[in-house]
């Protein structure tokens, strides 16, 4: 990178450059190129230095959104097809991918790494790539140009004592490089931590004392030309088995925030539990009505409260009251910049790693019975179709009458005899939530909000941690009640805000690709289904591609095109044609794998899967971020009348809450699949009803009926035939059996092998399982 720009000009831009408006000045120009002294000249720069515009183009330099060719000269990336910034996306196998932060119409999907470049950068690594060539569909291959921010300051892994020295070996089998610990920097100094799970942490007295134990890693030279980075031992967490080590792993592999700065516990701690009587004043009183909490048994962060009358004319009034978390966390305060960097809260099944201090998430903002709470309030008149008829939103008081529990509720509206006379002063209010929430589930269902009905479940623990079952979760009409409260009161505040033209934070769910909606069409046809969209736009092209043995093979390529009739309808009737059906179970995983994740952004771009024009989360600003920025809009809005924030920030807001988002979801996802191979270790051998649910050319995926765990059947381990796969129809045949295995076919496998390095479980069918390799565990 170059930073002189030559003769300086006698010139001047506005002291705090806009960077946004200066990269997208650049972007139109022609092939996003632009020269320092033509800027100069078309931004019309007067004045005695340039330090801001040079200042500014060196800050998008460094985020990747501008590449300085030689000095003076830039290009915008992602405006062209020549280079691109992004995430790195690394194989286990070596190769690798560029995620780009910005689609470009002539690059399709990720821009591919060969082994020798992946190698430049580790996993998640964000980087900046020249493509190199771009196939006639597509598909794009590039070349690292340099890291613009690493991923991984620090690496969990083992530590193992070679004879070229001592190694730690990552936990993430992505991070293709190993870490070389110097001599001296293999045994950290003690240290307490208040935010482990288990024993404390090993303090380890010799470096044979660690081989083979769990250690997280400070990186001192990251991996350059194919040798390993250098690093020096942190902390000592045990070993992989010990109780609570596979929670501080996946902490640490995810890079989760997880110990709470002194600045940010002492101002937890110098909060007063009290509420002044004239912040009381000001805010409406509610604390006369019997107002409730309703929440799984184990949960100690209440965000929600709600209560529902019938008005004289017969329309219902819901009031929904929030915690006013922003009334104790202020903007840019430690809290709050702690709070930023989580943000969110991350469940595991034997511990949660919060988003905000106990002495809040637990306390303070809990809205826990019998106790003055402060919210802010969402009260909302709802006709019998569920239409919402007023809306006004206050700061308010409340005193929840009672810490109810999901199941307690149900009881009650089931009648249950003994809980109906435990709570008998609150009966006709649950009933009347029951009727409330069944109205505003019909218009949802109406509109075409999608409703998967999908099992959830619940890992059964021991005492160590250990995994000893999978309980199907019960999903009953109480928690129905609150879905529908929750959602009707998110979608108020974001109806509210954008009718008022305030910015604000939205939640958005984009409708599905298209390639993923042919492809979920091209399956669903094998079963006699559809999504009822008629032919979908393609465009088709050939390609001409050489063999090993110099013969050229067209290949012709058919590509879906987004100019597709699609809306949440063509969902809604496929997933109710099917409820009750065999296949059921295969096509709600499919068609919840065909849609995209939803997301925070500050343009409203609505919410597919709700069939809603506008939403955002209002109500858990205890566990995630964006809910207190959204109340921090409205209760700015609501004094001044004023927008709070402006869309660079909210922008950016949305970027990195999405991105915590997605960090916590893996980690928790990633630790329940940890746990479920430990459970299957002691079962090899035991055979399983399960369903495919993907084929692929090394074989096919299953999923245990019963257990909800997932695991590979290879292609060669199929009995009496030799099987290969067929792309078209993704299906697996026998060459001379032509004995088929497709997606939704349900079978008995036998556990053949459990990998626990790799933490895969591999199937056999049970006349095949006794052959080749058996009860290896690692």
């Amino acid at each position: 990178m170059y930073r002189l720009r030559g003769k300086r000009h006698n010139c001047g831009v506005p002291k705090h450059m806009n960077e946004a408006a200066l990269l997208e000045h650049i972007r139109k120009l022609p092939h996003a190129r632009a020269t320092y002294k033509q800027l100069i000249k078309e931004l019309r720069v007067q004045g005695e230095n340039c330090d801001s515009l040079e200042d500014a183009l060196d800050r998008l330099a460094d985020k990747g959104l501008l590449v300085e060719l030689r000095s003076g000269h830039f290009v915008g990336t992602g405006s062209n097809a020549e280079y691109a910034a992004g995430r790195l996306s690394i194989h286990k196998d070596g190769f690798g991918f560029l995620i780009p932060d910005h689609t470009n119409q002539q690059i399709r999907g990720d821009i591919f790494l060969p082994p020798g470049e992946a190698a430049k950068g580790m996993h998640g690594d964000r980087a900046l790539v020249h493509v190199k060539r771009i196939a006639a569909e597509g598909r794009a291959e590039g070349e690292i140009i340099r890291i613009l921010r690493r991923a991984h300051l620090t690496v969990v892994g083992e530590f193992r004592i070679k004879k070229r020295g001592n190694f730690v070996i990552p936990a993430d089998d992505r991070v293709q490089q190993w870490i070389q610990i110097p001599e001296g920097l293999e045994i950290p100094p003690p240290r307490a931590s208040a935010n482990r799970v288990g024993p404390e942490p090993h303090s380890a007295t010799s470096v044979d004392d660690l081989d083979g134990m769990m250690v997280n890693v400070e990186v001192l030279d990251f991996p350059e030309n194919g040798e390993p980075g250098v690093g020096r031992v942190i902390e000592v967490l045990g070993h992989p088995d010990d109780f609570g080590v596979d929670v501080e792993i996946m902490i640490r592999k995810h890079h989760l925030p997880h110990e709470f700065p002194d600045k940010v516990l002492e101002q937890a701690r110098a909060i007063p539990h009290g509420i002044e009587a004239a912040e009381v004043k000001r805010r409406r009183d509610f604390r006369k009505l019997d107002i409730v909490t309703i929440d799984g048994e184990t949960a100690r962060d209440f965000d929600d409260a709600v209560w529902v009358d019938r008005l004289a004319g017969g329309h219902f009034a819901l009031q929904v009251h929030i915690a006013d978390v922003s009334h104790y966390v202020s903007s840019g305060s430690p809290i709050d910049r702690e709070a930023l960097l989580r943000g969110t809260s991350v469940y595991f099944p034997d511990r949660a790693v919060p988003m905000l201090p106990v002495e809040l998430s637990t306390d303070i903002c809990s809205l826990r019975p019998q106790e003055d709470r402060l919210v802010l309030s969402a009260l909302l008149e709802i006709d019998r179709q569920g239409d919402i008829v007023r809306q006004e939103f206050v700061r308010g008081t409340i005193r929840s009458a009672e810490r109810m529990t999901y199941t307690s509720v149900f009881r009650v509206l089931e009648g249950d005899a003994a809980m109906r006379e435990r709570y008998r002063a609150l009966v006709d209010r649950f009933e009347l939530m029951r009727e409330l929430a069944l109205i505003l589930n019909r218009k949802r269902t109406k509109r075409g909000s999608i409703d998967f009905d999908m099992p959830e479940t619940n890992i059964e623990l021991d005492m160590s941690g250990q995994m000893i079952g999978v309980a199907r979760a019960d999903r009953n009409i109480a928690h129905r009640i609150i879905e529908e409260f929750m959602l009707a009161a998110n979608e108020a505040v974001a109806g509210h805000l954008e009718a008022a033209g305030i910015p604000t934070l939205y939640r958005i769910h984009e409708r599905p690709e298209a390639k993923r909606v042919m492809e979920f069409e091209e399956i669903a046809a094998h079963f006699g289904y559809s999504l009822g969209i008629g032919a979908m736009p393609v465009k088709k092209f050939s390609q001409v591609e050489r063999r090993r043995d110099g013969r050229r093979v067209r290949k012709d390529i058919v590509l879906a095109r987004e100019d597709f009739n699609l809306s949440s309808r063509n969902y809604q009737r496929l997933i109710a044609k099917v409820a009750g059906k065999p296949e059921e179970r295969i096509l709600s995983y499919l068609l919840l794998r065909s849609l995209k994740q939803a997301r925070y952004s500050n343009v409203n771009e609505g919410h597919f899967a709700l069939a809603a024009p506008v939403y955002t989360h209002f109500t858990s600003p205890i566990r995630r971020y964006p809910d207190l920025i959204v109340h921090r809009v409205l209760a700015h809005y609501l004094d001044t009348k004023q927008p709070l924030l402006e869309e660079t920030a909210l922008r950016e807001y949305g970027e990195d809450t999405s991105f915590t988002e997605r960090r916590a979801a893996e980690a928790e996802r990633e630790l329940i699949e940890w746990k479920k191979v430990k459970f299957m270790e002691d079962r090899v051998g035991d055979e399983f009803d399960a369903l495919i649910i993907s084929t692929t050319k090394y074989g096919f995926f299953v999923e245990l009926t019963e257990l909800f765990v997932e695991g590979l059947v290879p292609i060669d381990t199929l009995p009496g035939d030799h099987f290969r796969y067929h792309e078209n129809g993704r299906k697996i045949i026998g060459e001379r059996s032509r004995r088929v295995f497709s997606i939704g076919d349900r079978m008995r496998v036998r556990l053949d092998r459990v990998d626990t390095v790799e933490r895969k479980l591999q199937f056999a069918l049970p006349e095949e399982a006794g052959r080749g390799r058996r009860k290896r565990k690692g």
